[in-house]
């Protein structure tokens, strides 16, 4: 019996012989997946993992955050399976790397070592494999993300059609994480650049996107208030903009209203907690109302106070924003924003405890998805394998800076000569990805996981294509030629 057809193992053959190089990293990074799987049977637990579970089993939507991984969670539950999801996950990563060495060999010209340096952190990097392993939304969200790039970007002028599927995966994206709500905002910036004087091309292609975009957005927004009784994605977005402020806000350098002065603190600035300690402690401020913190009422009492903050303080609210952005760059990682998180993004030595109450004839949310036990077993010798490699083997934030620092070089150098308007789109969504949650909440690094992704294919973009025509191009060392030559085939698919 013959597993698959001899055609497709033919073909299979010829992709590896042709992109061996990229074939060899990839082997390695799958096996060290597969030892993440074998050593923490089968899925690792991070604080929000288990509202994500709670809301997948009961489908119904979040107040504090959207609920589109919840919904991919409740897809998979008929196959009550940990593994399922995590093997997922871990295919999302290895996926986006192929998105990442597609587009640079295909549309760029990188050299193949390039095009495979670019995919590597996302392949090795201990904490992006440690993230696929989470039942967390991160990798669903950055999956989506950058297939949406890389259907724009895979034509030199992108069709309707592309902008039409690119807005729907980043409608799709945004149910998933917020951060990818100002994502749509780089698309309309890259067609913008990219299609700039052809303007049916560019209205079209701006309004396919943008009513793409719209139908998951819309029709999740319904779903929320068919449930919670709110048209909205959250009750949760003035929440964490409070939060944000609580580090520097005076309420004696703002005109509050009687109903926003609960929400002020004696405490001084510098003796405060940490962002977060303004929503998931006992001493929020936002528990002095009867309404629930993540409740239409609070969220609007929150939002307004928050902008009060920023209007009477802007420059400390700038300087916060930036202090957690540069954190991003920092060599290091140090236990931020506590111990608690920081050890729930490294592989363990057991299973956390499982907090949740009794459902359905089982001991949490958890256990019913499952339908049985939902702990990590922890298996050596794996587990210490994937443990270990995490501890050496990561991307520090340093390196991230001048990886964007690259990017940002070769977008300038090739300005006008095409790959730096494409590489535009990438390069802004990886500094989104780290300013957007500084500015609306608090750094945490996975957020800077997600966003290296993005950064690595901008600098492949820009840096590969110096000097290097496109395979067939006759003339033009640049590129232009190739370029140019693009542009009609392209064209010409789209007349017919």
């Amino acid at each position: 019996m013959r597993v698959m057809p001899a055609g497709i193992w033919r073909l299979a053959g010829r992709l590896i012989a042709r992109h061996r190089l990229f074939a060899v990293a990839l082997a390695p990074a799958l096996l060290l997946r597969v030892d993440a799987e074998l050593g923490y049977r089968w899925q690792s637990w991070f604080n929000d993992s288990f509202t994500y579970v709670r809301s997948a089993v009961t489908l119904t939507p979040e107040t504090a955050r959207p609920s589109g991984y919840p919904v991919y969670l409740w897809l998979l539950s008929p196959a009550h399976s940990y593994l399922l999801v995590t093997a997922s996950q871990h295919l999302m990563g290895l996926l986006i790397a192929v998105m990442i060495y597609a587009l640079a060999r295909h549309r760029f010209a990188a050299p193949p070592w390039l095009a495979v340096l670019a995919a590597l952190p996302v392949l090795y990097d201990g904490f992006e494999i440690q993230l696929e392993h989470l039942v967390m939304s991160d990798t669903l969200f950055l999956f989506l993300a950058m297939a949406a790039l890389t259907i724009v970007l895979w034509s030199p002028r992108p069709s309707w059609r592309a902008c039409l599927a690119a807005g729907l995966l980043l409608g799709l994206s945004t149910t998933v994480r917020s951060t990818g709500l100002p994502l749509i905002a780089v698309l309309a910036v890259y067609l913008l650049i990219r299609l700039f004087g052809d303007w049916r091309r560019l209205a079209v292609g701006l309004a396919a996107g943008l009513l793409a975009f719209a139908v998951p957005v819309l029709g999740y927004e319904g779903w929320y208030q068919a449930k919670q009784g709110e048209f909205a994605m959250t009750d949760s977005t003035g929440v964490f903009l409070y939060s944000r402020v609580m580090t520097f806000a005076d309420c004696s350098r703002m005109a509050l209203p009687a109903d926003l002065l609960p929400l002020c603190t004696a405490v001084p600035p510098d003796r405060r907690p940490i962002a977060q300690a303004y929503i998931w402690t006992p001493a929020s401020p936002l528990l002095r109302y009867p309404e629930p913190e993540f409740s239409p009422t609070v969220n609007r009492l929150a939002e307004r106070f928050a902008v009060a903050a920023v209007e009477a303080q802007p420059l400390d609210y700038a300087r916060a924003v930036w202090d957690d952005t540069v954190r991003s760059f920092w060599w290091s990682r140090s236990p931020f924003p506590n111990e608690q998180t920081y050890d729930a993004y490294l592989f363990g030595y057991g299973s956390p405890h499982l907090p949740g109450s009794p459902y359905r004839g089982y001991s949490s949310p958890m256990a019913y998805y499952a339908r049985g036990d939902a702990s990590t077993v922890v298996v050596d010798p794996y587990a210490a394998l994937i443990r270990d490699y995490q501890r050496y083997f990561w991307l520090p934030g340093t390196v991230y800076g001048l990886i964007l620092l690259a990017g940002l070089f070769g977008i300038v150098r090739r300005w006008r000569r095409g790959p730096g308007r494409d590489a535009i789109a990438p390069w802004l969504c990886s500094l989104a990805m780290i300013v957007a949650p500084a500015a609306t909440a608090e750094f945490d690094y996975r957020y800077v996981t997600t966003a290296v992704p993005f950064a690595c294919l901008a600098a492949a973009m820009t840096l590969g294509t110096a000097g290097l025509p496109r395979r067939g191009a006759r003339g033009g060392a640049d590129g232009r030629l190739a370029d140019a030559g693009h542009d009609q085939r392209n064209l010409a698919a789209d007349a017919t």
